[in-house]
């Protein structure tokens, strides 16, 4: 039986939310959609650039369409605070197998910008990994087998190797029930994938008791790689918390510190988290209340870090701390 976190969750002081919070919503983007979240972010060609997932329904009857009902979005920003989202998505995959495509993660890596991407299918959650240089044009580079999601990339190679960090779906193995960990695997070429290893465990997290996994791409400071991941708590005394009858879940940000030369060491790991469902909009009017999701991370010259994330599964925020003391809670 699952025991409830007692504990009450804060955000860390270290990080601070964006008075334009949020800086994407469905409102902003000009096509017909309800939700707009769980985005991916980089600085690319000298612009920020924003991948965003789009979910369509009724925002004013808190419905989602039928049948495939999500794709890929664009925008870009001169600031990384006032974004423009483009005239049409960037991004699906559809077909007789493939349901959807949503859940972006951008990574540049020796100047082209990779997206690792879910994709729900027939017979599993595979992950998959795209390259474009262009945001029109997406070169898929591989798919994982079922089950696999939340995969995100280091921005450079490690011992000549590429790395990701990843959530398989391990139910059976884990006593038939969500607990689910992290994971960290190595390509030679971005296609084939091995070499494989726990990273850590949802019970090396007393803030989460039902999940946890990589939320956005790591950056590298002096003193290792500065990573976010997800952390799920789960109360059944929970009721209705969206637009769901029943979300018993709350999602909140952590942070980790990884080894530079061999990012499967964990140097550091926060017992606190460093994002909490406390803002009104991360905590209701959303398609799922109580969810903040990491999807991208920038290190600005300055030291300044933007953290941009999808909160209650609507919408796209960021918050900003210094990356000096962030480097201060390992």
């Amino acid at each position: 039986m699952i025991q409830p976190i007692t504990e009450p969750l804060r955000s860390s002081p270290w990080i601070v939310r964006h008075p334009a919070n949020p800086v994407l919503d469905a409102s902003r983007v000009p096509y017909p959609t309800a939700l707009v979240f769980n985005a991916g972010v980089a600085k690319f060609n000298g612009k920020y650039v924003m991948v965003f997932r789009n979910d369509y329904g009724s925002l004013t009857e808190q419905t989602l369409e039928p049948g495939s009902t999500t794709d890929l979005g664009i925008a870009f920003s001169e600031d990384g605070v006032h974004w423009q989202a483009g005239p049409r998505p960037c991004f699906r995959m559809h077909d007789e197998e493939i349901v959807r495509a949503y859940d972006p993660r951008l990574t540049v890596i020796d100047g082209r910008c990779y997206m690792c991407f879910a994709v729900d299918t027939l017979h599993g959650i595979r992950g998959g990994i795209a390259v474009t240089d262009d945001f029109e044009t997406f070169e898929v580079l591989s798919l994982s087998s079922p089950d696999l999601r939340n995969m995100v990339l280091f921005p450079e190679r490690i011992n000549d190797k590429y790395v990701r960090l990843e959530r398989p779906f391990t139910v059976y193995s884990r006593g038939g029930r969500d607990r689910f960990d992290t994971w960290i695997s190595e390509s030679p070429d971005l296609r084939y994938w091995g070499n494989s290893d726990l990273l850590f465990g949802v019970e090396h997290v007393p803030f989460a008791n039902d999940k946890v996994g990589p939320a956005a791409p790591p950056i590298k400071t002096r003193k290792g790689w500065l990573t976010t991941f997800h952390a799920v708590d789960l109360d059944p005394a929970r009721g209705k918390n969206g637009w769901e009858p029943s979300w018993q879940k709350r999602y909140t940000a952590g942070l980790m510190l990884l080894d530079l030369d061999d990012p499967k060491r964990v140097i550091g790991l926060c017992k606190e988290p460093l994002l909490v469902p406390e803002a009104d909009y991360e905590v209701s009017g959303g398609f799922r209340n109580n969810v903040i999701f990491p999807g991208g991370m920038i290190l600005e010259e300055d030291g300044e870090v933007k953290l941009y994330y999808g909160a209650a599964d609507a919408v796209v925020c960021l918050a900003t701390a210094d990356v000096e003391d962030l480097l201060r809670l390992f």
